[in-house]
């Protein structure tokens, strides 16, 4: 019995024994990220591949609320470090201790890194090092192509046998080796001032002298310089356009949209044509299966492309994503919003913007907008589609001390009252974007705008209410209202008449009266990319933001989503209905 107790608790210190070891190694095993505006635990995740989990178990609360400027502690696992790893830049640290401390070349890091450059190279950010290629040693076996072994050179290059009153320090001057050299190649030896006469040493090759490091090394900026591709012109530019554009099933109502997007993109090119621009456009008609995709890829041309615009089906982005990265082609994803390729992917452009990204950039043009506010929630009584963005703007609002309250949808005219402040503008904010929420408080809202003139009071809203503008207009003018999309055109604007009737000489139909219109999103994307590789050539990833272009609909501003992965689209509007019966579109910087 006291052998089995004994081997129990023996047992059980060896557990927490290991138990300890591995708590400790986790915690020495973690990137530092210092969370940015608009990431989430999600978006965070996929950028390190990892699991939110993992996040949470090394952040306690951060499944919570996170906060930008703050720093997360990401996991090492075997995911995120097979092929690089990640390093937080320290301060101090330059891009040539780098190549130093990992044995790579700064070309190789910043090949890595595509969206690193001189001016964000600082403290705090994080990048990728890429594993360095496994150099050959001499010491290997070669093999020539007959497949014959070549010379195995030996671990020593000559045996001493010791003599009388020889010393390690004596051998190894002898032989032009340090101690250490000599201990190293025999771990026999115990001590260094006696060694048995008689016996015989390894004597190990000198190893190489390493090159002093410079007395000035080169700047970051010379790094930056000499690692980055030259810009060059393109000449004939090659597009691809990858989308459903046959009925396939069920999917009648897709087709239908994807012709309406090739539509405008056609007389997108048809408008840079006309302007001297070359272009070879290739289109490919995909289905709903990945194996459609796949025949697609197996082209030879597609290798060859400038940029490649699609797919729609959401299980079609990674592997059309993957082929983009491995041949260097520009990946446009027009629709989606959901896909998290453009976090690992730098050939990525998303054009729809991730909910996080967009809602963050909501609430900054927000307190912009309306920094003397009192803002009133109408709790919709179902619906819970805006909780997520409504929970956002409530703590931005409690941050910065912002007065809110909140009724109940329905509420009387003197419930309404008893909310509003003279001093300040009084903003109200249905918690739901449903028109059937907005047909309960549009009544009301009205009423009380009409009884109390004294009072500022607006109305603040979702993107989908562009849909019911129509029934809506009167009262969206009378309450001052407000709403935020990415997307948004007035129809009485003449580049939008002119497009609009263009469209129509073209084609002899009209736009799918929806938002967004596909005709103006084919025309957007397609002039405001091409146009850029045009003016940029190759360079365009680092000219992005400098392509100035007024769109008919969709507004861009893309932004890298880290130093190693792709881009996402973060422009946002407001769009005003003004008491003076004006419609204004709001467009930040």
């Amino acid at each position: 019995m006291r052998t089995i107790k004994q081997i129990f608790l023996v047992s059980w210190a060896l557990i927490s024994i290991c138990g300890m070891s591995l708590y400790a190694q986790e915690n020495q095993t973690y990137i530092l990220h210092t969370i940015e505006k608009g990431q989430s635990l999600y978006s965070i995740a996929s950028m390190y591949g990892v699991s939110t989990k993992d996040i949470i178990r090394l952040n306690p609360g951060s499944d919570d609320k996170i906060y930008a400027g703050h720093t997360l502690r990401i996991p090492r696992n075997v995911s995120n470090t097979q092929e690089e790893t990640y390093h937080t830049i320290v301060s101090g640290e330059t891009l040539y201790g780098l190549t130093k401390k990992y044995g790579v070349s700064a070309q190789a890091i910043c090949e890595a890194n595509p969206g690193l450059n001189n001016l964000n190279f600082r403290t705090g950010q994080v990048i990728r090092i890429p594993t360095p290629e496994k150099e050959v040693q001499t010491s290997d076996l070669k093999t020539d192509t007959l497949g014959i072994q070549g010379p195995v050179r030996p671990r020593c290059r000559d045996m001493h046998k010791v003599k009388r009153r020889e010393t390690v320090f004596s051998i190894s001057r002898k032989y032009n080796i340090t101690e250490e050299q000599l201990i190293a190649a025999n771990p026999e030896i115990k001590n260094k001032e006696k060694l048995k006469r008689g016996t015989f040493l390894c004597i190990p090759y000198p190893e190489e002298a390493k090159a002093p490091d410079p007395v000035n090394p080169p700047t970051d900026k010379e790094l930056f310089t000499q690692s980055q591709p030259v810009p060059q012109k393109l000449g004939t530019l090659k597009a691809a356009l990858i989308l459903p554009f046959l009925p396939d099933g069920s999917h009648q109502g897709e087709s239908v949209r994807m012709i309406e997007y090739y539509e405008g993109f056609l007389m997108a090119i048809d408008s840079l044509k006309r302007n001297g621009t070359s272009i070879d456009l290739y289109t490919y008609n995909v289905g709903s299966t990945l194996q459609s995709l796949k025949a697609i890829l197996t082209q030879e041309e597609l290798k060859d492309m400038n940029v490649i615009f699609g797919p729609l089906q959401q299980q079609q982005i990674k592997p059309l994503a993957d082929f983009a990265e491995k041949h260097q082609v520009r990946l446009v994803i027009p629709f989606t919003s959901k896909d998290n390729t453009v976090f690992q992917n730098p050939m990525v452009y998303q054009v729809n913007t991730p909910q996080s990204y967009l809602y963050s950039e909501v609430y900054d043009h927000f307190m912009r907008q309306f920094p003397h506010a009192n803002v009133i929630f109408v709790e919709a009584k179902d619906g819970k589609d805006k909780d997520e963005f409504i929970q956002g703007l409530k703590d931005e609002l409690k941050a910065r001390s912002i007065p809110m309250t909140s009724v109940k949808e329905g509420a009387d005219l003197e419930n309404l009252k008893v909310c509003l402040k003279k001093d300040l503008t009084n903003i109200f904010i249905p918690t739901s974007g449903s028109n059937v929420v907005l047909m309960q408080t549009l009544p009301q809202l009205t009423l009380l705008v009409r009884e109390n003139p004294e009072y500022t009071i607006q109305l603040f809203g979702y993107p989908e209410w562009q849909t019911y503008t129509k029934d809506y207009i009167e009262s969206f003018f009378e309450l001052d209202t407000y709403f935020y999309s990415s997307f948004y055109t007035n129809n009485l604007l003449p580049a939008a008449k002119r497009f609009t009737e263009n469209y129509r000489k073209w084609y002899g139909k009209e736009m799918e009266d929806r938002y967004p219109k596909y005709g103006m999103l084919g025309f957007d994307t397609g002039y405001f990319f091409l146009k850029g590789l045009s003016r940029y050539g190759n360079n365009l990833e680092q000219e992005v933001h400098r392509i100035n272009l007024v769109p008919i609909q969709t507004g861009f501003k893309f932004q890298r989503v880290n130093n190693w992965g792709g881009f996402i689209n973060k422009k946002v509007f407001f769009v005003h209905f003004t008491k003076d019966y004006e419609l204004v579109k709001l467009d930040f910087d």
